[in-house]
């Protein structure tokens, strides 16, 4: 048996968004089970996210913290941000998000892996790409609001936040599933045998 998600849709019967926000909404279906019955099930709609595990000569990871007002915590964090439009290309949205929190760029970009975050209550589809060759961005500095302009920056060594991971002292979706697909990566095929940057997304198809 080959182990792999396949996509599938159950009959909805009815639909409703009792709540829209600015960036997401929470849509309530009327979904028929198995066995005929009817439920209701409650979930986010969410645009989809890109996060960059950049990995500079040194074997260290641009990270930063940030505080996170629904569990109340300062997280370390790898620059990730949301895709601003429908179909939008994750690696330009990487990209972005690179230079806008880390104000730095990459030459060699790769597919690391991709996850849904929360599938039980939540239909964000998040990418998260590795990005090596690092370097200064230049020109300006992106000017950062709200929790942004209380952001720390710093580059820790991989192996650190693999600890870190391992004792429950990091608890950041991205970072904690980049550092560990970090590892297994270069335990498997080597970094190189990642997917290229551009490889089709199901879960967010986009234009190269």
């Amino acid at each position: 048996m080959t182990i792999k998600d396949s996509p599938e849709e159950w009959e909805v019967r009815a639909t409703g968004t009792p709540f829209v926000g600015n960036k997401t909404s929470v849509r309530t279906d009327d979904v028929v089970m198995p066995d005929g019955t009817v439920v209701h099930r409650d979930y986010q709609v969410h645009p989809g996210s890109v996060a960059v595990l950049a990995l500079d000569d040194a074997d260290r990871v641009v990270v930063l913290r940030q505080y996170r007002h629904p569990v109340r915590h300062k997280l370390w964090e790898i620059p990730a941000g949301l895709l601003d439009m429908p179909g939008e290309n994750p690696l330009h949205a990487a990209q972005r998000e690179l230079y806008e929190e880390a104000h730095v760029k990459a030459e060699d970009w790769r597919v690391l892996t991709d996850v849904y975050t929360t599938p039980g209550g939540c239909d964000e589809a998040v990418r998260i790409f590795l990005a090596r060759g690092l370097s200064e961005a230049e020109g300006e500095r992106f000017e950062v609001e709200d929790e942004e302009a209380d952001m720390e920056l710093a580059r820790v060594p991989a192996e650190e936040l693999v600890r870190g991971v391992l004792a429950g002292e990091l608890h950041n979706n991205c970072l904690v599933v980049g550092v560990l697909s970090l590892v297994a990566a270069r335990a498997g095929d080597g970094l190189d045998a990642l997917r290229p940057a551009q490889s089709p997304w199901p879960a967010r198809p986009f234009e190269a």
